[in-house]
Order: structure tokens, then sequence, then C-alpha cells
């Protein structure tokens, strides 16, 4: 089974970019090179966070952000149920919000499979 979202393209392409991934320490590590994590501005010892920081390779971001988008219009036409998780987010935040979260999900179990080795197994949550 394929990570809903990440299609041969952008297999190959992370595969291409991310040739080690144990160089990261987490999956949200992953995810801040590729650029998929709010940008951090702290003043007066209050932290505010903003858009993505829009570091590292565009394109790797740019295919995983599609796929997201494509992820969640398959959900919308209701020939998918979409997770608790999405839809949740969906009621509170705007589509492109939540597209870029599923995005930033998506690299985050990229990681964990290519440092475990494992497959991917779709959970009903």
């Amino acid at each position: 089974e394929t990570i809903p979202g990440i299609g041969p393209i952008t297999a190959s392409a992370i595969v291409a970019t991310v040739t080690d991934a144990s160089l990261f320490k987490s999956g949200r590590q992953l995810a801040a090179w590729l650029g998929l994590v709010p940008r951090q501005n702290s003043s007066g010892g209050k932290d505010r966070l903003g858009r993505i920081s829009k570091q590292g390779d565009p394109y790797i971001r740019r295919l995983l952000v599609v796929g997201a988008h494509a992820v969640l219009r398959f959900c919308r036409k209701g020939k998918a149920a979409p997770t608790r998780w999405a839809a949740e987010l969906l009621a509170k935040k705007p589509y492109n919000v939540v597209a870029v979260a599923l995005a930033n999900k998506m690299a985050r179990i990229v990681w964990a499979l290519m440092t475990t080795g494992k497959r991917f197994a779709d959970s009903p949550a």
C-alpha cells in the first residue's frame, strides 16, 4: 500500500534528494529541512508562528503539497472518507493551510518509513 498523496514521481524524488533519512533526528527535522514548518518570530518573550519557512528544496515541497491537495480534493468529492484529523482541521482552518499541514504529516511519515525500513500500513484513525 502507498501513502495517500505520494505517487511514484514524488517517492523517487524524495529518495533521490533524501539519500539517508537517519541524518535527521526526527520527522519534524525532515519537514523543517523541506520548508514545511511554520517560521518562528519571537520578540519580548512572545513566540509567534507565521507562514511556512520555504527553506529547502522547492520541488519536493511542491510535490508534497500538490499530493496533499489531491488527497483533500478526493475526500471533498466523497470518493474517500477523510481522516478524523483532516476533517477536524478543515472545520477550523482554511483549505490551503490544511493542505500544507497534510504535506508536513506526509513528510514525517516518509521519514519514519525511511528510517525503520517498514512498509506503509494505513490506520483507520
